[in-house]
């Protein structure tokens, strides 16, 4: 039986497909996992990290070590995200139609009631290069009506007239419901497939906004027998997946 985090990891590997010689950095589990699949069948040539600073010559399991083939310290990873070469799977503990994305605090911005990461990597990943999100609770809290900070911009924050925005492409947003992207009208969010089990009603209900799409949506590919031995077997013996996904 294929699980709900296995469908997961292959949508969050199928971000990557024809991807080519860019560097990968996945900041979750169901990501990662999603990521050295990827490496591991239809894009081998995309550049890992072993989370620090090293580049990965192998796909070793989740938290184990492996050969290494280069140096990546934070000078390099800046040098290739103004590059573009780079796709950024980030989580958000909100996100709005158009994709801006909150990672920092949540209430009013003076008087928050909870602080969080802070903005971090998300102003300047979301201007330079593809960036994803996977998110493991599909729910009206984290997809509301209207995020309380921008962390990572969305569509409706682009100035047409300032060039310094041509590079933004939120380009997926992975949950445990189904696959998104900003195709909607006036880049709103639109599904693109709904995980096997998963009806439009169940992302209907769990989403303050009209997302577009639903009733067109496919149902996403689930991974075939050898994805599974490579997720079960190879990658994530530990069933690390299962712990991000809400059921």
């Amino acid at each position: 039986m294929i699980s709900r985090a296995e469908v997961c990891v292959m949508a969050c590997a199928e971000l990557f497909r024809d991807a080519g010689e860019i560097l990968v950095s996945p900041m979750t589990t169901v990501a990662s996992v999603g990521a050295r699949l990827a490496r591991l069948t239809f894009s081998p040539d995309i550049l890992l990290t072993d989370g620090e600073a090293q580049l990965l010559a192998d796909t070793p399991a989740l938290g184990a070590s492996g050969a290494i083939e280069g140096w990546m310290p934070f000078g390099r990873v800046f040098e290739t995200l103004a590059w573009g070469r780079r796709h950024v799977v980030m989580g958000a503990n909100q996100i709005d139609r158009y994709g801006n994305q909150n990672i920092s605090a949540l209430g009013p911005l003076q008087h928050p009631t909870r602080q969080m990461f802070g903005v971090r990597g998300a102003p300047g990943n979301t201007i330079n290069h593809a960036t994803s999100y996977w998110v493991g609770n599909h729910s009206p809290r984290v997809f509301c009506d209207a995020v309380d900070v921008v962390s990572g911009i969305g569509y409706d924050k682009i100035d047409p007239g300032n060039p310094a925005f041509r590079f933004v492409n939120v380009y997926r947003v992975v949950t445990n419901l189904g696959v998104f992207d900003f195709g909607g009208p006036d880049h709103t969010m639109r599904a693109l497939s709904l995980h096997p089990g998963v009806h439009a009603d169940d992302v209907r209900q769990a989403t303050s906004f009209e997302v577009h799409g639903l009733s067109d949506a496919d149902e996403t590919r689930p991974p075939t027998e050898d994805d599974l031995r490579l997720i079960r077997e190879v990658i994530d013996p530990k069933s690390l997946r299962d712990k991000e996904v809400r059921l």
